[in-house]
């Protein structure tokens, strides 16, 4: 066990209160010291109001086993049951209707459905690869599975194949003109993407010389330039992105009409970063741990 820090009546574990005072709080207008009082305040003010609570949970959990010792072997009466619950006031009487709204909830919790992610974060590594994993390559994940067979001349053993690329980007394009279709021709047919009405817009060429957009244009959700050059094109379904990234000059690129080098897709929604269930943070360096990892995904 660590040792502790005494500050207004709290017994602090030193690496714990060494975090606080050396990373978390310069920067922040707030003293160490401020904090752990602030804490203290607070936990003076609920702790025997907690306390009464947990006795509570207790009589009850006694009341309840002490019932079912009685009845040990009996068939279960669920009326009589009830009604002894509702006597030591574990059920209480349903009242009204109510509803109830929340403000300021993030989309991705608040009405998006979609995967969620969820990693120890304890582990350092662990913690930075869940939170980068929201966004994931269509173009690996097709490269490096079996949803592309590996007959003709397509094996993905050894170096880059190819001819396994080919079959990948027109897959990719394929999964393309089901999420984002285009007002006319086909994402294959693609050979330039590019803005239109002052970057409000999205606009493409086709093989034929014709141009066309989106048939949905408000999947259009941004795009990103390097160097005066169209790098990246953003869409959206359902509340989850699609990013078309365009470099001719790669070495994927080249092989697509429209200079492709990858689709990168919104594969979560969020990620858990836990320290209660897939592992638990108990004691002052397991605390200091996971929140000095926190502390750093938070700073970037």
């Amino acid at each position: 066990m660590s040792e502790r820090v005494v500050i207004d009546g709290l017994q602090i574990s030193q690496p714990l209160h060494d975090l606080v005072r050396d990373q978390a709080a310069p920067g922040t207008g707030i003293e160490p010291e401020d904090f752990w009082s602030s804490l203290a305040a607070i936990l003076r003010d609920l702790a025997p109001r907690n306390r009464e609570l947990l006795a509570k949970r207790d009589t009850l959990q006694a009341q309840i086993d002490a019932w079912h010792v009685a009845h040990r072997g009996q068939a279960h009466d669920a009326a009589a049951y009830k009604a002894f619950l509702q006597e030591i006031g574990y059920l209480v009487p349903e009242g009204d209707d109510f509803g109830i709204t929340t403000t300021n909830v993030d989309p991705e919790i608040a009405t998006i459905a979609g995967p969620q992610l969820v990693v120890p974060v304890n582990n350092a590594r662990f913690a930075l690869n869940a939170a980068n994993a929201r966004w994931g390559s269509l173009y690996d994940a097709l490269y490096g599975t079996d949803v592309i067979g590996e007959e003709d001349g397509c094996e993905k053993s050894g170096g880059y194949n190819p001819r396994r690329g080919d079959k990948v980007i027109a897959e990719a394009a394929a999964f393309l003109d089901q999420s984002a279709p285009l007002a006319g021709g086909k994402h294959a047919d693609v050979t330039a993407y590019a803005l239109v009405d002052g970057g409000r817009a999205l606009q493409v060429t086709l093989a034929d010389g014709s141009t066309s957009g989106l048939a949905d244009p408000a999947q259009f959700a941004g795009y990103n330039e390097v160097d005066g050059r169209l790098a990246s094109v953003l869409l959206v379904r359902h509340g989850l992105h699609v990013e078309i990234q365009i470099d001719p000059a790669h070495t994927i690129g080249k092989q697509s009409p429209a200079g492709v080098k990858d689709v990168v897709l919104e594969s979560a929604i969020t990620t858990i970063q836990d320290c209660e269930d897939s592992v638990a943070a108990v004691d002052g360096e397991d605390k200091t741990l996971v929140y000095a990892n926190w502390l750093g995904l938070m700073r970037g």
